[in-house]
């Protein structure tokens, strides 16, 4: 993009990356808003969100790292950090639905550390252990604590 045309749609650089990071995080309102289940009591929650991350993740790599470089931007640019801040808020909002403020704090921040590890050491994304890990937040429905078969008990897990 010619220097010309962001210096006319944007005074200062802080204002273009505020304008990007909000634009990443349409993008995963929408990947979220396009999983009805998430909002639906009987479904399992913890397999919605691991599937929703999947197709997030299975997507566009390059892009899913450029959101999280301008996510974690915020830690150098205080501009930035009410927009990092609306994507937890937002998706938490939106899991507090189905769960409780706190578990849904937990949840956010579960994903988000699931999402660094594979971008960070280039694995591939794991949906098992992620539905795994997040039905230890919020059991599955039938399920009295959300672990499948062959899962460390509590006291072994921790």
């Amino acid at each position: 993009m010619p220097l010309g045309s962001t210096t006319y749609h944007f005074a200062t650089l802080d204002d273009l990356m505020v304008a990007a990071l909000r634009q990443a995080n349409e993008g995963f309102a929408r990947v979220v808003a396009a999983h009805p289940a998430l909002s639906d009591p009987e479904a399992d929650l913890p397999a919605e969100l691991a599937r929703v991350l999947g197709e997030w993740l299975g997507g566009d790599r390059t892009g899913v790292e450029l959101e999280y470089e301008l996510y974690l931007a915020a830690l150098r640019r205080p501009a930035l950090r009410p927009v990092a801040a609306e994507w937890a808020e937002g998706v938490g909002a939106l899991l507090a639905a189905r769960t409780d403020p706190v578990t849904a704090r937990a949840l956010v921040a579960v994903l988000d550390g699931i999402c660094l590890q594979v971008l960070l050491t280039d694995t591939p994304y794991d949906e098992e252990y992620a539905r795994e890990v997040l039905a230890r937040l919020v059991p599955a429905p039938g399920t009295r604590d959300g672990r499948g078969p062959g899962s460390l008990p509590p006291a072994a897990a921790g």
